[in-house]
């Protein structure tokens, strides 16, 4: 028998193999393929569920299939599923004015596109056309996308795959409290940390648009900067006045048990970036703004496939569920019981060198006795769990953060399995 030990999964590696390009690649050793999804749960091509830990990437926040949201997006099919932005239709501007109403703060203004990438390319055009600079700054251990331009900004190496990389990007070191640069302790720091935006900010005088950044670093290994660093940032920006553009493909919409990962730090971004859970599975993303900045913007811009009626019928389901579901105090409760039993676990495993996050967004670093990264123990940790029905990620530049986002609406009864699980799968990974 192959690798796989499925005719079927060979046969979808040989298709992948000879008509994808080789960037696309995939987690485990042993794939299967996925052919159904359920509340928090996915099924494979011969009916063995997964409970599902990462959510496609912090997605399905909602869960999969969610009855609630397809019945809207079903209906919507059935009526108009297809005009762009420069035809007048309801859902897309129902959905403004629910993200006007979702998102706290003076953010109004919405641009509807389809991806991430789209809207963080989108969100550094119009920083420079509200401020008439040139350059950006970005942070070492961000993901900002796959376009040109979000790739430069992007700071894992892992993700740098362009030779010739934009050279209007300027890079600070994240603030990871642990691994330090400067050799500094937190509080006693005083954030000394953000003294190198103001450099690059003297060095680049008018010169900087504005500065994107994760209020969590998602594939930089779920890391949260300490207390008060945004809010300092923000002042410095404004100071030079710089814009601030938040990213929050993962945090976004209840993840961190608030709506959004900026409210943590009680500021308000220039611009803010969304995407995967807008839609909970549809392809949707916008960016959004003030009144003012989005003046800035008047020239004709358009997106073909950009509030799309039926993603955008979807998006406003989805929004309407969190609300009513209130899956922001759920994200909350279970991430503190999730952390609680990480945290025992921790106590039990020295591989287990921290645990970080917020909400239903945690993540587990693993490192060896000498304090290395410990990427092929995960990697077996990963493959074992998919061998027992869990789905979970990696993240970090060592690739060695365990990642957990699993479905906002996951029931207790399923957070306990996911507990178990995790718990087993230390005691009996070869390594551990």
């Amino acid at each position: 028998m192959s690798s796989s030990e499925s005719p079927y999964v060979d046969q979808m590696l040989a298709l992948k193999a000879q008509y994808l390009i080789p960037c696309v690649y995939h987690f485990y050793r042993n794939p299967m393929v996925l052919s159904r999804g359920e509340g928090a749960w996915l099924f494979d091509h011969s009916g063995k569920r997964y409970l599902d830990a990462y959510s496609g990437v912090g997605v399905v926040n909602c869960g999969h299939c969610n009855p609630e949201i397809i019945a809207a997006t079903e209906a919507q099919l059935h009526q108009l599923h297809h005009t762009t932005t420069i035809y007048l239709t309801e859902p897309m501007l129902r959905l403004a004015e629910g993200l006007d109403r979702f998102v706290p703060g003076r953010l109004k203004r919405s641009f509807f596109c389809t991806s991430g990438s789209e809207a963080n390319e989108g969100a550094l055009l119009l920083a420079r056309l509200a401020t008439g600079r040139s350059d950006f700054v970005s942070l070492s251990r961000s993901l900002h996308g796959r376009t040109h331009l979000t790739a430069g900004l992007t700071g894992l190496p892992f993700w740098r795959t362009d030779p010739y990389p934009p050279s209007c990007v300027h890079f600070v070191a994240s603030p990871v409290c642990k691994d330090c640069p400067h050799g500094k302790h937190y509080p006693e720091c005083d954030l000394y940390c953000t003294r190198e935006l103001e450099q690059v900010l003297d060095e680049n005088k008018d010169r900087i648009a504005a500065m994107i950044a994760e209020p969590v670093h998602g594939n930089g290994g779920i890391v949260v900067p300490p207390p008060g660093w945004f809010r300092r940032v923000k002042e410095i920006l404004e100071q030079q006045g710089v814009l601030l553009i938040m990213d929050e493909a993962q945090t976004g919409f209840c993840r961190t048990g608030r709506r959004f990962g900026f409210e943590w730090e009680g500021i308000e971004p220039d611009i803010l970036t969304l995407c995967k859970a807008l839609g909970n599975g549809m392809p949707i993303a916008a960016f959004m703004t003030t009144d003012e900045i989005a003046g800035a913007y008047t020239r004709p811009g358009a997106s073909t496939f950009g509030g799309n009626p039926v993603c955008a019928r979807t998006a406003l389901a989805a929004l309407n569920y969190m609300q009513a579901h209130q899956l922001e105090q759920k994200a909350k409760q279970s991430g503190q019981r999730l952390r609680r039993r990480m945290e025992a676990l921790a106590g039990e495993n020295p591989v287990i060198a921290g645990i970080r996050g917020r909400g239903l967004m945690l993540g587990l670093e693993l490192a060896d006795h000498k304090g290395a990264a410990a990427a092929d123990l995960l990697d077996g940790l990963l493959e074992w769990l998919k061998d027992n029905g869990v789905l979970a990620g990696k993240t970090g530049p060592g690739r060695n953060v365990l990642t957990l986002m699993p479905p906002l609406i996951l029931t207790a009864d399923e957070l306990d399995h996911l507990c178990r699980k995790l718990e087993q799968a230390f005691e009996e990974v070869e390594g551990f």
